[in-house]
């Protein structure tokens, strides 16, 4: 009867890390180049003389879908899109590089490139600083191009080049602050061909109506589990009347 009560709690368990995924899921549905995150779940056997037999899943947040979501135009100059698996380097809190796909760029009062999260911009020589001020655009290629709006006619300089990196061949994972980072440590190698896309955004990838479904499926899911382990002690308290009547 134990082992019933190990496999249902090990399911609620489960089910309620799967809710979890859920939630943050819907609550990005609508940010800017989000990554819907995935559950991995793999089974762990306790080992020990009486238990060798009860085994239990574990689920952890592995994992995110690299699925390209819709691209919507929106004229800003400072708003960029990478393709494939090209992925816009950013600096995190620790001053590491880190890697993300949000490209709806700004500058700061300090004049520092940022992204929506509000993370300094990584380009060929650290974090992109433009003159405040400035008139600033970025080309097909990445290049930071900065022009004086007294001078319309002078032509624009350039002061930097976003770092796009690619993804291919190196593997990475999705930390909890949403930003990737190369396992192991290290950084991804930055891609000479990449080309974005200017004045567009790629918007989350995770679909509302495939969210909602499944997390009705979760929740269903942990009812039953729930009644699986009301069972076991409705089951364990007759066998246990049985035992006293004999």
């Amino acid at each position: 009867m134990d082992r019933l009560i190990y496999t249902a709690y090990s399911g609620m368990t489960g089910s309620t890390t799967r809710q979890r995924v859920i939630a943050s899921n819907m609550a990005n549905a609508q940010t800017v180049g989000f990554r819907a995150e995935m559950l991995n779940a793999v089974p762990m056997t306790l080992k020990g003389p009486s238990l060798e037999a009860r085994s239990m899943t574990e689920g952890e947040v592995r994992g995110a879908s690299m699925k390209q979501g819709a691209m919507v135009q929106t004229g800003n100059p400072l708003d960029i899109a990478m393709t494939g698996r090209d992925m816009l380097a950013v600096q995190a809190e620790d001053g590491t590089e880190v890697y993300t796909r949000r490209g709806d760029l700004s500058i700061d009062p300090t004049g520092v490139l940022v992204n929506g999260d509000r993370r300094p911009v990584v380009g060929d020589g650290g974090p992109v600083t433009v003159p405040l001020g400035s008139k600033v655009n970025i080309g097909p290629d990445g290049a930071v191009l900065v022009s004086n709006p007294d001078q319309p006619d002078a032509p624009a300089q350039q002061v930097a080049k976003l770092k796009i990196a690619s993804a291919e061949g190196s593997q990475i994972e999705k930390g909890l602050d949403g930003l990737f980072r190369v396992v192991g440590g290290g950084v991804l190698p930055n891609n000479d061909d990449a080309r974005i896309q200017v004045g567009t955004l790629e918007q989350s990838n995770v679909d509302p109506t495939a969210i909602l479904v499944e997390m009705v499926e979760a929740q269903r899911l942990f009812d039953i589990r729930t009644k699986l382990v009301s069972t076991a002690r409705e089951v364990d308290e007759g066998s246990a009347q049985l035992m006293r009547l004999s």
